[in-house]
């Protein structure tokens, strides 16, 4: 946060008759996907990226966290420009952000807060509160939210009334992965940035399962991050082109990518 299915197969074991603890499930490791970078696009590196999202008409809307820092933007995907902004009051450190229809929703960090913003004018309309920390939230586009925490469970919240609907841990061959942090829906799957790491999770959102990796760590290679350039963090999806952005909290660019 801050700074394709699995194959499963089953086993009897040579015993009559075989009692159901001898059925072993045989899981591999999701696979790791490469990926290609279609176009470069600067990026403000004031921006500490928290949330990364497109509207219909193309717009693209971000949340940048920190204490005194944090903002609503709405952002030139060409020239990197802010176009709209409004600053978050400092107590608070913004996280995700996604888009319900014409309304904005920003979650922040630990202050088990979320705002609501008309995403036209920036106007904050309403809060909502949620038991946990807030880390990234995406939506279906049709009934779902799924909100991240930096845990290995994602919460499914109902985008009118916002309450939790359902809970899914998310795991790899049977075991946990923790850290999930910036979220997008992208065609039918969540995929989620962990954080402290390159790689973007393409998850179920049926089973919570792993069903590939995206490896980005040679995208903008620690080596040559200098700071205040910090990690990976932030995927938009922009549905009617079907073009996939990637950047990080104060990268000095936003990557265009295809996946294989």
């Amino acid at each position: 946060m801050r700074t394709a299915a699995i194959l499963v197969g089953v086993t009897m074991l040579a015993c009559a008759p075989a009692p159901e603890s001898l059925i072993v499930a045989q899981r591999k490791p999701a696979p790791v996907q490469s990926y290609k970078v279609i176009a470069t696009f600067p990026h403000d590196t004031s921006s500490f990226t928290q949330g990364l999202v497109f509207a219909s008409d193309g717009q693209l809307y971000e949340s940048t966290g920190l204490e005194g820092e944090s903002t609503l933007r709405r952002v030139d995907i060409a020239t990197g420009q802010t176009l709209q902004k409004i600053d978050v009051p400092s107590q608070y450190f913004a996280e995700g952000l996604a888009l319900v229809g014409d309304e904005l929703l920003q979650l922040t960090w630990r202050h088990k807060l979320g705002f609501v913003y008309d995403r036209n004018t920036f106007k904050q309309k309403r809060t909502f509160s949620y038991t946990t920390e807030g880390w990234g939230i995406a939506y279906d586009g049709t009934s779902s939210l799924v909100m991240s925490d930096g845990s290995d469970t994602l919460s499914f919240l109902d985008p009118k009334s916002l309450a939790v609907t359902k809970t899914l841990r998310v795991q790899e061959a049977g075991n946990p992965i923790g850290n999930l942090n910036e979220l997008e829906w992208i065609e039918g799957e969540i995929w989620a940035n962990v954080w402290m790491t390159d790689r973007i999770a393409r998850i179920s959102p049926n089973t919570g399962e792993v069903n590939a990796w995206i490896d980005l760590s040679s995208l903008y290679p620690a080596s040559q991050r200098m700071p205040p350039a910090d990690v990976m963090n932030g995927i938009a999806y922009d549905k009617a082109t079907r073009r996939i952005y990637i950047t990080g909290k104060k990268w000095p660019r936003l990557y265009q990518i295809t996946v294989s």
